[in-house]
């Protein structure tokens, strides 16, 4: 992976690799970014110019061979632990990451923005949540006691650092805190919050921001050879997520089945109010919903909070806030608006919020889901002040 390739954060470039190259590695490092703005590549950049000993600000001029094998993702010395789940039909009792390589690589290769719903398609587990899990942790204690391969230094790079259950973590906090020799340990995570304190007070912190829509548009340029003016479209839509913009290149991205199932959900809420017969609907919908992944189900929770603020921020004439373009025939999100205002929305925040929580925690997504209809068709017909 080149530093080049890598959009935006200009300023983690260049300390990550002054720190290198001034011998200044910090043992245990957590890169904290939302999702889309280049956490996993870094990681990936920065492995690669330790492992392959590369200097100048960029992964050229080392050893070839170790480059070659680094852009494989193949380096004996490049340790990964991530999120896993039991796919069906798996005969192994405990997985970890070390089963799922050759996926993980093709991750790597086709999306090194993608998200964990991303990756749990990849596996075929969006009906499960994965995690990392601590006979996780006995690998990595195995692969990092070894020698390096190549002499040099042994790096893991743990992505979604806050899905390590307490067990993992717990028995990493040494490792993290007194690792062997010329090794470095990189977490990733997204929210900061999920990690464990004790595991955060051993790392040295780097926070990434969002990607600006410039840096998304010259991304998108350079990589599907756009023109400008759909490139900047496209950048504005994504709101600092290149992996969002690359979905909506492809038209790939789950918000259109999201949008269709919110924009059915928001019309049978306005009509069940006095009508009885609608609340089967309602009904209906939830159970078919509640048929999809724990995954599926808290993405789409997080996208009906998303559209609602939207809804609020048009209502108020925020208009140069507003991204999302409906696709749904007929459906207007200017006739929507007037119906999400200071009355409700803290409430409809709230209670979708609470709903991710309890199907986090595997509550019975068609009870939650029907809860939430009900609750809904309440709020939406609030009268503003």
């Amino acid at each position: 992976m080149l530093f080049s390739d890598i959009l935006g954060q200009e300023h983690i470039k260049k300390h990550l690799t002054k720190t290198v190259d001034e011998g200044r590695i910090a043992h245990a490092q957590l890169f904290v970014g939302p999702e889309g703005s280049g956490t996993l590549p870094m990681a990936l950049a920065y492995a690669q110019y330790i492992l392959c000993q590369n200097s100048n600000g960029e992964n050229t001029g080392g050893n070839d061979a170790c480059n070659l094998k680094c852009t494989q993702f193949t380096h004996p010395d490049l340790h990964f632990a991530f999120p896993v789940a039991k796919k069906e039909g798996d005969k192994t009792k405990n997985p970890t990451s070390k089963a799922y390589l050759t996926e993980w690589r093709k991750l790597l290769t086709e999306q090194p923005y993608g998200n964990l719903f991303d990756w749990y398609k990849l596996l075929g587990v969006e009906n499960k949540q994965g995690n990392i899990s601590v006979h996780e942790a006995a690998d990595i204690y195995k692969s990092l006691s070894l020698k390096a391969h190549e002499g040099g230094y042994k790096i893991l790079i743990m992505w979604m650092a806050e899905k390590m259950n307490a067990e993992c973590a717990n028995k990493l906090l040494k490792l993290i805190e007194e690792p062997p020799k010329n090794t470095l340990i990189l977490l990733i995570a997204e929210n900061e919050e999920l990690v464990l304190e004790t595991i955060k007070s051993r790392c040295q912190i780097l926070h990434f921001s969002l990607l600006s829509e410039i840096d998304i548009a010259t991304g998108l340029i350079k990589n599907f050879q756009l023109d400008e003016n759909t490139a900047k479209t496209l950048a504005h839509q994504a709101q600092g997520n290149y992996n969002k913009a690359c979905d909506l290149v492809y038209h790939d991205t789950e918000d259109t089945q999201f949008e269709t199932w919110f924009i059915f959900w928001i019309r049978a809420a306005f009509k069940a109010k006095g009508n009885k017969a609608v609340i089967h609907d309602l009904i209906t919908w939830s159970e078919d919903i509640a048929k999809t992944g724990r995954e599926t189900q808290k993405q789409f929770l997080l996208f009906c909070l998303n559209y609602f603020r939207q809804a609020m921020l048009l209502n108020y004439k925020a208009d140069a806030l507003v991204y999302i373009k409906p696709q749904v025939e007929g459906f207007k999100l200017e006739k929507f608006a007037p119906f999400v205002h200071e009355e409700n929305i803290l409430s409809i925040s709230t209670e979708l919020q609470d709903a991710i929580y309890h199907i986090e925690r595997n509550g019975n997504a068609k009870i939650i889901l029907t809860d939430l209809s009900i609750k809904l068709t309440r709020l939406l017909h609030k009268k503003a002040g």
